[in-house]
């Protein structure tokens, strides 16, 4: 038992472990909650192409000496407008936009990787996350940003439910659909890149959707599949990072796998009951 207490406490000796695991769990809070609205919508692509799309302004901030967040946060942000102002006021279609500028932003990304080499930017950091390098003002900025979107989240749940299902019927309802449409696709934007820090921009959507889409094999119920999405999350972010730490593993491709392995225990338990 005490072996056990002692692998459990050891890891948090050091304060990056500490800070690595304040920043799984807000993520994996942040995730399944809005995750669950993701999987609704069947907005998988866009989150996919929100994180690539961001590269630039990591890129950018990384090169002068600032957090990524700091260069991410806007760029996702613009993106995500821009896809929106896209879809609904063209007649291109929501998946050729975001395959536009998710190929384009993601190409000047490595394209200014490239200008700037030489500049100590680590692109493994970048590709597969390094949440053991996050620094104390990105704890901070990631408080901030969980705080204000779990607050908006809540304060529109009953509006972003109702859209998610019923778009027409929401805007008979007298609810501005498009404008909370707009709003889902930037704290979208924002949780996408504080997950970034933590499994980096390849793995970004496998922690946006498992922990929900595998809450869906338990539950039904909407509000239900984002409380045990959360627990989901929370359990394969800490359990993947005490993974990282103890085999000397990418943390980014360790949380990914735990949640992949999380779901499919899941998935072969309901097969096996159907």
């Amino acid at each position: 038992m005490v072996m056990w207490i002692d692998l459990i406490i050891e890891p948090f000796q050091y304060k990056f472990m500490t800070r690595a695991l304040i920043v799984c769990v807000l993520v994996g809070v942040m995730c399944p909650f809005l995750g669950a609205h993701v999987i609704n919508r069947e907005m998988g692509f866009m989150g996919d192409a929100l994180a690539h799309a961001v590269m630039p302004g990591m890129v950018a901030a990384y090169a002068v000496g600032f957090s990524p967040l700091i260069g991410a946060v806007p760029t996702g942000i613009a993106v995500a407008l821009i896809i929106g102002y896209m879809v609904k006021k063209s007649n291109i279609s929501s998946d050729t936009s975001i395959g536009i500028l998710f190929t384009g932003l993601f190409a000047l990304g490595l394209v200014l990787l490239s200008l700037i080499g030489g500049t100590g930017i680590n692109v493994e950091d970048i590709l597969l996350g390094q949440v053991m390098s996050t620094s104390t003002m990105d704890v901070y900025m990631t408080i901030g940003l969980t705080a204000l979107v779990l607050g908006l989240m809540l304060i529109f749940y009953k509006q972003m439910v109702f859209i998610g299902f019923d778009f027409e019927g929401a805007t008979v309802a007298g609810i501005p659909a498009s404008k909370i449409d707009y709003l889902l696709l930037v704290l979208l934007s924002v949780v996408i890149v504080v997950t970034l820090q933590v499994v980096g921009i390849i793995l970004v959507v496998g922690m946006l959707i498992t922990p929900a889409s595998t809450s869906t094999l338990i539950t039904r119920r909407f509000s239900t599949v984002i409380y045990v999405g959360i627990l989901f999350g929370i359990v394969s972010a800490v359990v993947g990072l005490y993974i990282s730490y103890y085999f000397n593993l990418p943390s980014g491709p360790s949380i990914a796998l735990t949640s992949t392995i999380m779901f499919t225990l899941a998935f072969a338990k309901k097969w096996r009951t159907a």
